[in-house]
């Protein structure tokens, strides 16, 4: 089949090495794509918040299926312009996707569907968000109501520090139908127990699940710092409970999909499930409606059977239809090299060296996220978060030494990491 992927970031150069290795996979393209993805596809510059231009670009290389990676094309509704086309487009709507779009939405829909959540307030004035956290006490969840490419979330046991992101989440420009229009915040009680990342992939009606993987928010080792957009991953989980995605799947994928569709937008696409597994039992932190980054680069990793058969079964209401997923019975770790100022104002165009080296590595690949050339054809740091690489192995601690001697073979100034990804795992 011919496909078009949409986006150029980690995320992608994972769908897009895998999708490119399928044998299902005739033609692939990728808009934008980056230096990455350039090695196993054709590129195209695109507006990809652009619905019409996407579907043109559709259209034109006569593509079987659209993958939209990112969140914020599919907020904007170019899934619903490439459907309106008549291809089939793996990614929600843009009224399914304001599971992301908007916490205080997601928020809604738990309710509606019996979800257990943490409990949370949708405060859209300093009154309202200063009772909350008195409410629930430290340590403070403050979360802001729409996308903050994974930044959005503090949680602080400083009470100022907590207010002032709130404050700063209130003014930007923005709202919800869920808060009539009005800029929101959710502040929620802090959930105990570690986190976990479930992708379920629905065509509407039917859910299959991916596999589990942890991600790691926090920037420096011991999970401190500031929140960041993820600094690693690492798949099997080995210590979770060996009922969790029966449990994902009873509790929290099937019953959201099935008040979506209850509702009259039904989604399809990727329903990346955040959870803490805390003291009282499970519990959705967050509803992303895409593939996760840096998680996506650890499940790909492991994924033995057909992407490309699986994503088209979705987009086109047939996923009863297909086998499920198959799995490889080893591990994989991902470390995520940052841009010197991450999460803050990153610098650019610090001049990369190594990633050959690094792929030259036996269970070693590299993905690029923030990456560009400069006018010598030099590959710089464009970018927060630079790159990721995943090391592969029987094991998860063969996995992690794969991927940290890839990362000792990658150098360019100001080059951020954690050394404890999976460790002990």
């Amino acid at each position: 089949m011919r496909i078009l992927l949409i986006g150029s970031g980690a995320r992608e150069h994972a769908l897009a090495r895998t999708l490119a290795r399928d044998p299902r996979t005739t033609e692939l393209v990728v808009a934008p794509g980056n230096p990455g993805t350039a090695g196993v596809a054709t590129s195209l510059e695109l507006d990809i918040l652009d619905g019409h231009a996407v579907a043109a670009a559709a259209l034109g290389m006569r593509a079987d299926l659209v993958v939209v990676g990112p969140e914020a094309p599919l907020v904007a509704g170019v899934v619903d312009a490439v459907r309106a086309a008549g291809i089939p487009c793996f990614g929600p709507s843009r009224e399914a996707a304001r599971l992301e779009g908007s916490k205080a939405f997601a928020k809604e829909m738990m309710a509606a569907a019996e979800v257990p959540t943490a409990l949370a307030h949708v405060c859209t004035d300093l009154e309202q968000i200063a009772a909350a956290l008195d409410a629930f006490g430290a340590p403070y969840v403050v979360k802001d109501d729409g996308l903050a490419a994974g930044k959005g979330v503090v949680v602080t046991s400083d009470r100022d520090e907590a207010l002032a992101h709130a404050i700063a989440c209130l003014a930007k420009d923005g709202g919800d139908d869920a808060t009539q229009g009005v800029p929101a915040v959710v502040v929620e009680e802090f959930l105990d127990g570690p986190e976990v990342s479930l992708f379920c992939v629905s065509d509407g009606t039917a859910v299959v699940p991916l596999e589990p993987a942890q991600d790691y928010k926090r920037l420096g080792d011991g999970d401190a710092g500031p929140n960041t957009g993820g600094m690693g991953a690492y798949s099997p989980l080995p210590w979770a409970p060996a009922d969790l995605t029966e449990q994902v799947l009873d509790r929290v994928a099937l019953p959201v999909v099935a008040e979506m569709a209850r509702r009259g937008t039904p989604f399809v696409g990727l329903l990346y499930c955040g959870l803490a597994l805390t003291s009282r039992g499970l519990r959705v932190v967050e509803f992303n409606v895409r593939f996760g980054d840096p998680e996506t680069q650890v499940v790909l990793a492991r994924l033995t059977s057909s992407l490309a058969d699986l994503l088209l079964a979705a987009a086109t209401g047939r996923l009863a239809e297909v086998d499920e997923p198959r799995w490889s019975g080893g591990a994989a770790v991902t470390v995520v090299l940052a841009a010197h100022g991450y999460p803050g104002q990153v610098r650019k165009g610090d001049v990369i060296t190594g990633v050959e080296d690094a792929e030259a590595l036996d269970g070693v690949h590299v993905l690029h996220a923030g990456t560009s050339r400069d006018g010598e054809g030099s590959l710089v740091a464009a970018g927060g978060r630079v790159l990721s690489v995943v090391g592969e192995g029987p094991d998860l601690a063969a996995a992690r030494e794969r991927a940290y001697e890839g990362v000792a073979r990658i150098t360019f100034d100001g080059a951020q990491h954690r050394t404890d990804i999976a460790a002990g795992r």
